[in-house]
């Protein structure tokens, strides 16, 4: 759980006081996007009085361990600075950025300050696809773009997949990596397919070549949620039926 104001743009600065507040005194994650468009930044300085956004969120106490920052595609250098001193976690969305034409977020800078940066998808209207396997390669070509090739290697990204993902959540104590201890979160990619061959280097194989649809099976704390590429517990043509319902429900109700 987490509480999640949307951005600075869209909450008043008691809200966001009150946020860090409790977040302080409860130890809870706070999720939000942060320095996504230039547009968003304009804003906070002209409501903060000059303030940027980073800066902004520290000054009302939620730059913290506990925030989770999703893009910072514009963080600065002191921006970036600030958010290695408070130990803020942020959350690369590289399809999102792409789709929105929000920019490339400079990963390498971030990584190399010691801040986490872990990989996510933003929401659905933002991606469509939320396939990890296609941020992960995405994470990668986009900093070979900015800077050179090979400048974020595959095992980084893996790691910022993984582990970063589950230091970003608070739980590197029971996910993120195969360990005596810790959770049976696991999944089995299927290697056997032309574009997967020959796969001799797996971290290069996995980033640049698998595929969502190449998950096999899906274990979450040692329950089998996916076994042969199908869900266990739903059923993949439910579930279209129910999108498709509930879509046309909220059309009817928007008058579209």
């Amino acid at each position: 759980m987490a509480l999640a104001p949307r951005f600075a743009v869209s909450c008043t600065r008691d809200l966001l006081e009150a946020v860090g507040a409790v977040s302080s005194e409860q130890g809870v994650l706070v999720h939000t996007h942060a320095s996504e468009s230039r547009e968003e930044i304009a804003i906070v300085r002209q409501m903060s009085g000059g303030l940027s956004n980073i800066a902004y969120l520290d000054a009302v106490h939620l730059a913290t361990p506990h925030l989770c920052a999703a893009h910072c595609v514009w963080a600065d250098d002191d921006d970036q600075r600030l958010l290695a001193e408070r130990d803020v976690k942020v959350m690369h969305c590289p399809g999102s950025n792409l789709k929105l034409g929000s920019g490339i977020a400079p990963v390498v800078e971030m990584r190399r300050r010691g801040i986490t940066v872990s990989l996510g998808a933003d929401g659905a209207a933002c991606n469509n696809r939320l396939d990890m396997f296609e941020e992960m390669r995405l994470a990668a070509v986009l900093q070979a773009v900015r800077l050179e090739p090979g400048v974020l290697p595959a095992r980084d990204v893996l790691w910022m997949a993984t582990r970063a993902g589950a230091r970003t959540l608070g739980l590197e104590d029971d996910i993120g990596s195969v360990e005596a201890g810790k959770k049976a979160d696991l999944i089995r990619v299927r290697r056997r397919d032309v574009h997967l061959a020959p796969g001799g280097e797996p971290y290069s194989t996995l980033v640049y070549a698998a595929r969502g649809t190449d998950v096999r099976h899906t274990i979450v704390d040692g329950q089998v949620l996916v076994e042969d590429g199908e869900p266990v517990r739903v059923s993949r043509a439910d579930v279209v039926a129910h999108a498709v319902e509930a879509a046309g429900e909220l059309a009817s109700r928007a008058g579209v």
